[in-house]
């Protein structure tokens, strides 16, 4: 069983503790009128793996809701319905319109605000993976950056954003990502453009950013641009100032990691604020940012991170703080495996919304939380648990638990400690098809029976993410998670049929 470091007191008031007597007044006062300092707070669904059947969105909306969500950030990816020449972008099981004004009307129901996510200059593999529009690439082997030189560059996100925007009428902000522009500056043309004396990398960068917030500003003034905030953070107060994107987006602050460093994060607010953003957000996680094949949610260590940025909260800028986003990342990008899959972390993120609502995690959120979830002792220290809960999604949760700590332990418990197997079935045997016929008794049925138990297991958990998740979801993680360790015992029964058969 994993155990993560213990956790000790997740309460701010070891934080208040260090301040001084008026700030600590003054805080203790703030918690007592309203317990979180984030006015939004939203959960990210990252939709570019695994995403999830509207039926599953109708049922953990209100979950969402109860625990202290009040909006949603969608990150659509190739989920998206696009049409005309940007059909290619669609996932086999993409949403159609129908469904995307479902989810929408979903979200209204249960007090969830939506601001949809379409990515327009890093991450963009779902499009420039395809050939047709694989010339407007950065580099033209990687397919992650797009090449803000070409007038055509713009007009593809231009035309992405509007389709997005046509089924989000009325929504309030549109997130353009803009993160993790790796490999920017280093195409052919960048190379050329920057040889100029007037131009520079950072120039490079904005300009990006302001032609697509400003699309995004002149078609549709009432709609507020949103950008990860990572590729500005290392650009001089002078520069963001000058360049003019503070009147154009409000940055997103992103961090994951259970140390991060509140007083760094309380200095860059205040230097985006001096830059002249009149509003930023934050970002923590609740899944998706502890590995990047990670199959169970550390809860802790979320937690933590959360736990951090209500300090952030506390000692930054209140007046700039629009809100904070849960994210839930599915993949860490277009090609890498699935990580934990939603209903995986649907525990750890009813911890960190609710320890977000009331300022940290006590005895009392820990019994709001298991209520919530159905679950009778909610481990955040540990991956078992004695109860799995009755939360939407728990099923799946109970099963991969189940296969992620016993499937490949059980397995190579026989193959590679079984005394028969090791002793007379080695892999020497297997090759020459030879053993002691005395021995079949002794690893046969065994081997038959293990692999009849986690067939049936698989079966169950099949059927469960089958009511989640679309097709190429389920072959994906069923294939990565359970075949090889399946495919291992089946050899073995397959060779030992051989065997048995060369001596006939």
């Amino acid at each position: 069983m994993f155990h993560p470091p213990d956790l000790g007191s997740f309460s701010l008031w070891a934080h208040i503790r260090d301040l001084d007597d008026k700030k600590k007044k003054a805080l203790i006062n703030a918690r007592m009128s309203s317990s979180s300092p984030f006015r939004m707070q939203l959960v990210h669904l990252d939709l570019k793996g695994a995403p999830p059947k509207v039926l599953y969105l109708a049922e953990i909306f209100p979950l969402f809701h109860a625990l202290g969500a009040n909006g949603i950030l969608i990150e659509y990816e190739d989920m998206f319905p696009y049409e005309g020449p940007l059909h290619l972008l669609k996932a086999r099981h993409a949403y159609s319109p129908t469904e995307i004004k479902e989810i929408l009307h979903l979200a209204k129901l249960h007090e969830l605000e939506v601001i949809p996510l379409v990515q327009t200059f890093g991450h963009m593999e779902f499009v420039l993976k395809h050939k047709q529009f694989s010339h407007l690439r950065e580099v033209e082997l990687f397919p992650n950056a797009l090449n803000p030189h070409k007038e055509e560059s713009l007009a593809l996100v231009s035309t992405m954003i509007s389709q997005v925007m046509e089924l989000h009428r009325g929504v309030r902000w549109f997130h353009i990502g803009c993160d993790e522009v790796y490999y920017l500056g280093e195409g052919e043309m960048s190379k050329k453009w920057l040889q100029q004396e007037q131009n520079n990398m950072v120039k490079l960068c904005l300009s990006q950013m302001k032609a697509v917030a400003s699309h995004v500003v002149i078609h549709h003034p009432n709609v507020k641009p949103i950008v990860w905030d990572d590729m500005l953070r290392g650009i001089s107060e002078e520069c963001l100032t000058e360049s003019g994107i503070a009147q154009l987006v409000e940055p997103m602050i992103w961090d994951y990691v259970e140390d991060m460093d509140v007083h760094a994060k309380v200095l860059l607010m205040d230097k985006y604020r001096k830059c002249g953003f009149p509003k930023l957000w934050v970002a923590s996680a609740f899944k998706g940012a502890t590995g990047v094949n990670q199959s169970l949610t550390v809860i802790s260590h979320h937690l933590k991170n959360n736990i951090q940025w209500l300090k952030v909260a506390d000692s930054g800028p209140a007046e700039m703080l629009q809100g904070i986003v849960l994210t839930g990342w599915q993949r860490y990008d277009h090609f890498s495996v699935l990580c934990e899959l939603l209903p995986m972390g649907i525990p750890s993120l009813a911890v960190c919304l609710q320890a977000l609502k009331n300022g940290g995690y006590t005895d009392h959120v820990k019994k709001i939380v298991e209520k919530y979830l159905g679950m009778s002792d909610l481990e955040i220290n540990s991956f078992m648990s004695e109860n799995f809960g009755t939360f939407p999604g728990s099923d799946v949760f109970a099963l991969i638990t189940q296969v992620s700590f016993h499937l490949r332990h059980s397995v190579d418990e026989l193959l590679e400690r079984n005394r028969y197997v090791t002793g007379w079935f080695s892999p020497y045997h297997r090759k020459r098809k030879m053993i002691h016929p005395v021995m079949i008794q002794y690893i046969q049925p065994d081997a038959i029976s293990l692999l009849t138990r986690w067939n049936a297991v698989i079966q169950e958990l099949q059927a469960a993410l089958e009511r989640i998740f679309y097709p190429d979801a389920v072959e994906e993680w069923l294939e990565e998670n359970t075949h090889p360790t399946i495919q291992k015992l089946q050899q073995l029964l397959q060779d030992l049929d051989a065997a048995i058969a060369a001596q006939s």
